[in-house]
């Protein structure tokens, strides 16, 4: 592409174009991990280039890929694949030779070295490198778009546009994790000084009257009360200092909830109930927060799109399952002229629930309003 050439020339669509970009990556940078970080970049960068599939690879400076996170695909499907890609073929190509590479189909391209087992069939093919200076961060790759065309010079403008606010993104998320590193290594030295000046130096002093107890014949039972009043005291400093750390300030679900709703500004005609626990969920605070969003746009949805006068949010929680229901008694929509959860941000939704282990089950009709279950799986992440 020359200097002159450039693939959108309608002012009004390149500046809608760079918002969407930096709506995604902030998005994508609030992530709690750096793994959750290149999972959304993965997502949003495909929902942006209207791409059927997705995923960002990191090289592990062996020639292989550390991480390789996908979109576009249920974990079922990732599941069944008999293994991730090894940064090798079209995708070592664009890590080795750092080059955005776009091609109508893939396996016409020699360095093509086709698929795996249970593999999607894909077709077309764009890649670009995530760098910042001299380093590779990343490399974001995209095939098939939905409509069936060929990545055009304009999505490629996209992808490149979009690698370049991931390296931010991506580099904030690693500082990020180096920083919280650093923080648990000094707060274990603080723990180690505060046991050893406290209660270790206590229990020391019990122990050694306790032992001259031992060895004198003349000490009654009586004489122990101090010594076990001490030792009681000690076992309480201990219980406290395990409740103070304990205490943290994690938001509880009702908590976070009513945060999502003063953030999105509710219309006064429109009557909002929360029907969740005051108490912790059962994920990490970067890892609610984020299923939060998913419920955000839900919510956003109901509010601009539903015509709904009353809203209800509740929650339901076992031991293997955490469940937002979302409930409307809007204008409903009919499902299935939507396309699979197109329209409505709803296949943002679907993708969002995925990169979780989750799903989202909707049900809604013209004129009977809507009810939107996510559900995601608790477990470790």
């Amino acid at each position: 592409m020359t200097s002159d050439e450039h693939p959108l020339q309608d002012v009004s669509i390149l500046l809608n174009n760079l918002k969407d970009i930096a709506s995604a990556v902030m998005y994508a940078a609030k992530a709690g991990t750096v793994e959750e970080v290149l999972e959304r970049i993965a997502q949003v960068s495909s929902t942006l280039v209207k791409a059927r599939y997705g995923a960002l690879g990191v090289p592990d400076g062996k020639g292989g890929l550390k991480f390789f996170k996908v979109a576009g695909m249920t974990p079922e499907q990732i599941r069944h694949i008999q293994h991730l890609p090894l940064g090798k073929g079209l995708l070592g190509a664009v890590m080795n030779e750092r080059q955005p590479l776009r091609l109508e189909r893939m396996a016409d391209d020699p360095r093509s070295s086709g698929f795996c087992a249970a593999h999607p069939k894909m077709t077309s093919f764009l890649g670009v490198p995530i760098q910042a200076a001299a380093q590779l961060l990343g490399i974001l790759y995209l095939c098939d778009r939905v409509d069936g065309q060929p990545f055009s010079e304009q999505d490629q403008w996209l992808a490149e546009t979009m690698a370049g606010y991931a390296a931010l993104a991506i580099a904030g998320a690693q500082l990020s994790e180096q920083q919280s590193r650093v923080n648990i290594l000094e707060e274990r030295e603080r723990i180690g000084m505060e046991l050893h000046d406290g209660v270790i130096q206590s229990l020391y002093a019990i122990g050694m009257h306790l032992d001259l107890i031992r060895t004198n014949e003349h000490i009654h039972a009586s004489d122990l009360k101090p010594t076990i009043n001490n030792l009681n005291i000690v076992i309480e400093d201990i219980r406290r200092y395990i409740l103070n750390l304990g205490a943290t300030n994690v938001k509880t679900i009702y908590i976070c909830l009513r945060d999502l709703l003063e953030r999105l500004h509710i219309p006064s005609n429109v009557h909002v109930e929360i029907d969740a626990p005051d108490e912790p969920p059962p994920f990490r605070p970067a890892t609610f927060e984020a299923i939060c969003q998913i419920a955000n746009e839900a919510i956003s949805n109901a509010v601009r799109h539903a015509n709904a006068q009353s809203i209800t949010i509740s929650t339901h929680q076992d031991l293997d399952l955490f469940q937002i229901v979302i409930t409307d008694d809007g204008q409903g929509f009919d499902l299935e002229q939507m396309g699979e959860y197109e329209g409505l941000g709803l296949r943002n939704i679907q993708q969002r629930a995925y990169l979780y282990g989750g799903h989202v089950h909707i049900d809604t009709a013209p004129g009977k309003g809507t009810s939107m279950k996510i559900t995601i799986p608790v477990r470790s992440i």
